[in-house]
């Protein structure tokens, strides 16, 4: 029987420790697409359509690489929990060459095949000429949006949470301002419209890359620069990483194929729809952005402890984590549907579009609070080494429920906008009753690391849990 009692303020001030800067970096990223959009805004609705639709080929790439960063931080915390520092260096050279590796053939897409990926997504001609021109100078930035997320998933993991924060703050301040001198043509500068925002995105990111190097460096982080113990890869390493890879890659590429599929679906809806989704993206980014610090202290709190062999501390955080981010994305959610008539008006948004995209809010506020459940269970089975019972449920449901609903919705019935949309999200409530029950069962924990591997055997999970 689980009798300790549950330390709910130390809980909280660890969870505030990693979330808070991570939420705040992440929030600041928003905030600089939402003013973006705002500023795009004012070259019309066509302008917004095309870059929501480049932003959802930045998805696919994100969708792709995001599996080595979930397969990383598994390694990277529990590695940080059991003190080993040749795992730490050798697991992050491992996933930086595999992330880099996809940021390189997206930028390539982006460069050379510019016409082919806007010609997927819409079939709209003057939203497909808009998005080419944006496109091709982006495709510059998807390396370096890499590289900095891969120092980040490692200051994270162990604990140096506010260096990536300083790099973000760094880039929206700098994208921001070249937006208004670029796409508007201040300070003696040519008015280059959506080629303008595209070049302070890239310069952008450069500028955030270069921060967080430079703040770790000052910082005299262990591992980020240990580049002669990254690359010493040993074949067990190497084995065992892409084994507890495989099936968050996996995942992460089939849920990125078919959010494709579902953007394509979207982009043949009328241009107005497309411009809604395009804020609405900008919108839930928000709140994914917020979200996300504190699905990252899920991962390092039941990561770290899974990997030092504390089980019963990892199984008492994890359920405590999934309703309490709940809790916090609902607040959120709500927030924005009291505030959507002054931010919509903002971002350009009047008649059909402002309609399209508040039905668009209203329908995720409400299955938000579920699929950040699912979201939040997953992150936690992945760090405690369970990369599999989620993935396989998210790719099984996307596959037979998800895409043919919205396809025929979409492309066959020819239903209004938000009928589609709503078919976006029909799988999550069943989703998120099979894995609490597998949140509960403890099965999800499988350590790598040897003190992890030591003390589950013969471990059970508590039959009652006190506050």
């Amino acid at each position: 029987m689980d009798t300790q009692k549950f330390n709910w303020r130390d809980f909280l001030m660890k969870v505030a420790v990693i979330a808070v800067p991570v939420a705040l970096q992440n929030l600041l990223t928003t905030t600089g697409s939402m003013v973006d959009t705002m500023m795009i805004s004012s070259l019309g609705k066509t302008e917004v359509g095309a870059v929501g639709l480049c932003a959802q080929f930045s998805s696919l790439m994100f969708s792709c690489y995001w599996g080595f960063v979930g397969g990383g931080m598994l390694f990277f915390s529990q590695y940080w929990g059991a003190k080993d520092d040749d795992g730490i260096n050798r697991s992050y050279g491992l996933t930086l060459t595999c992330m880099m590796t996809v940021g390189m053939i997206f930028g390539a897409l982006a460069l050379f095949f510019t016409e082919t990926v806007m010609k997927l997504y819409t079939d709209k001609e003057a939203i497909q000429r808009i998005g080419v021109e944006y496109l091709r100078i982006v495709g510059f930035a998807y390396p370096l949006i890499v590289l900095t997320m891969a120092m980040a998933s490692l200051l994270r993991s162990t604990e140096r949470v506010t260096i990536p924060m300083f790099g973000s703050f760094a880039a929206v301040g700098v994208n921001i301002f070249l937006n208004w001198v670029l796409i508007f043509g201040n300070l003696g500068s040519p008015a280059m419209g959506v080629r303008g925002a595209a070049l302070a995105t890239v310069i952008s990111q450069g500028v955030s890359a270069g921060v967080v190097a430079l703040l770790a460096w000052r910082n005299r982080h262990p591992y980020l620069f240990s580049v002669r113990r990254h690359f010493r890869w040993t074949r067990e390493l190497v084995r065992s990483y892409f084994r507890k890879c495989f099936p968050i890659l996996m995942n992460e590429i089939l849920i990125g194929a078919g959010n494709m599929i579902i953007n394509v679906v979207l982009g043949r809806q009328p241009e107005d729809a497309i411009a809604a989704l395009a804020v609405f993206r900008t919108l839930e980014g928000l709140i994914i952005g917020f979200f996300a610090g504190f699905a990252n202290a899920a991962s390092i709190l039941v990561g770290k402890e899974v990997g030092a062999g504390n089980i019963d501390v990892a199984y008492r955080r994890a359920w405590r984590l999934v309703y309490l981010c709940q809790s916090i994305i609902g607040c959120v959610c709500l927030l924005l549907v009291l505030l959507h008539t002054p931010i919509l008006n903002m971002m350009g948004m009047t008649g059909d579009s402002f309609s399209i995209a508040f039905g668009m809010i209203a329908i995720f506020g409400v299955v938000a609070i579920i699929r950040m459940g699912n979201w939040t269970q997953n992150d936690t089975f992945r760090a405690a080494g369970d990369a599999t019972f989620g993935t396989v449920l998210e790719i099984v449901f996307m596959w037979t429920m998800v895409i043919p609903c919205v396809w025929l919705t979409g492309m066959v019935w020819k239903l209004p906008t938000l009928a589609v949309f709503v078919c976006c999200y029909i799988d999550e409530p069943i989703r998120y009753v099979m894995m609490q029950v597998h949140l509960f069962r403890g099965k999800w924990i499988k350590p790598v690391t040897p003190e992890g591997k030591r003390a589950i055997i013969g471990w059970t999970p508590p039959r009652k849990k006190t506050a």
